[in-house]
């Protein structure tokens, strides 16, 4: 409560999807709520979608695409400066690119003195020439609109620091990073669960499984993942790949071709709520991505114990400590990520000694408490500065 005005500051989240909010913000809207008058924004026809996780803030729909419609983008910025004008927010909060870059677009015409905007990465990080230089210059005129910037991993605020897309002053990581924490409750061992999916499969309880899980596309390294298993494969008996997520891509088609003298090995779920039951389910996680914000998918299988192989990139970097909690591995080099995965390979023992560290890492630096505390603290010190 504000005592020179006795109100509440008025915060406005702007997001594309709803499963932005639930995934990555229900929390911390949760805690601010008592705190501060929240509105979220955001493409939806259910207004009421938050209620049932016990969430009570104004929803207001506003059409905004992920993907570049010039005019419906024309329309959806002209809605959100008019929706700014009208309800004078102190601070809007944007998160994913498209609904960044119209919220502080809007938000700096509007005047709204606070306007923040989180980076979970960069598409720009893997393309080249005209198309990266256009992708980039986006994300600088958002930054140039917002007045502070969070990103959530200290090696990708690095990473723009370099780039000279933000400045030291602008941007902020929230505690050791990741966007919302993990859920220590949720993300804990399910024997149960690992019995029942392993058994669907018809994985043996002693067969090594290497799980993915995550949107399904190149960007993902999964195609590397493919080549690396296939050749794992080939010298060991007792090994299984679990691909679990959405194919935005046609990766499926494509890993079988590559694993076609062990595609039995290699399991595929093209969706799942429960993602916990399949890290229960598996014994090491396997990130090759070309590009990731944070490897929240790291901790998360992390505090459930199992160790982790991610690319060493930025983003990816935080989550793991090389030789402790896992393995890096250099980005796009299958054979090296072969290696890596044949280390658990041989000697077993490294599941559980890397797991058990991999597991106290996680919920020490990144567990959901730590973290929305931390962006209460956060938003609390902005707030009282208007």
């Amino acid at each position: 409560m504000n005592e020179k005005e006795g109100k509440k500051k008025r915060i406005c989240f702007v997001v594309a999807v709803e499963i932005t909010i639930k995934a990555f913000m229900i929390d911390h809207i949760r805690v601010l709520q008592q705190s501060f008058d929240i509105s979220v924004v955001v493409n939806t026809h259910n207004i009421k979608f938050l209620q049932p996780s016990g969430v009570n803030v104004t929803v207001i729909p506003v059409k905004i695409e992920r993907k570049i419609v010039l005019f419906s983008d024309v329309i959806a910025l002209i809605k959100l400066y008019h929706l700014f004008r009208e309800r004078k927010f102190d601070i809007i909060h944007s998160i994913t690119p498209k609904a960044g870059l119209l919220a502080m677009v809007a938000g700096a015409i509007a005047h709204i003195p606070i306007r923040i905007h989180t980076f979970t990465g960069q598409v720009w990080a893997t393309r080249a020439g005209v198309e990266r230089w256009f992708l980039k210059t986006i994300d600088k005129l958002l930054v140039f609109c917002a007045t502070n910037i969070l990103v959530d991993s200290h090696s990708q605020k690095n990473f723009l620091l370099g780039q000279r897309v933000v400045s030291e002053a602008k941007a902020h990581v929230i505690a050791d990073g990741s966007i919302c924490g993990v859920d220590a409750e949720k993300f804990s061992p399910n024997p149960a669960a690992r019995k029942a999916i392993r058994d669907r499969f018809h994985i043996h309880e002693t067969d090594i499984t290497f799980l993915f899980l995550g949107r399904r596309n190149r960007d993902k390294g999964l195609l590397d993942l493919a080549r690396a298993f296939s050749k794992i494969c080939s010298e060991y008996n007792n090994v299984h790949l679990l691909v679990v997520g959405p194919d935005e891509e046609n990766m499926k088609n494509q890993m079988i071709d590559i694993c076609e003298s062990c595609s039995e090995k290699v399991h595929f779920e093209e969706y799942t709520d429960v993602p916990e039951q399949y890290m229960s389910a598996a014994d090491v996680f396997c990130l090759p991505s070309y590009r990731e914000g944070f490897g929240l998918v790291i901790t998360e299988a992390a505090a459930i114990g199992i160790p982790s192989i991610g690319s060493r990139i930025y983003g990816i970097t935080d989550a793991i400590e090389d030789g402790v909690t896992g393995f890096f591995f250099e980005p796009a080099a299958s054979h090296d990520l072969m290696l890596k995965m044949a280390r658990f390979v041989e000697n077993p023992s490294l599941i559980k000694t890397m797991g058990e560290k991999a597991k106290i890492n996680a919920l020490e630096k990144y567990s959901k408490e730590k973290i929305t505390s931390a962006m209460l603290d956060y938003y609390r010190a902005i707030a009282s500065s208007l």
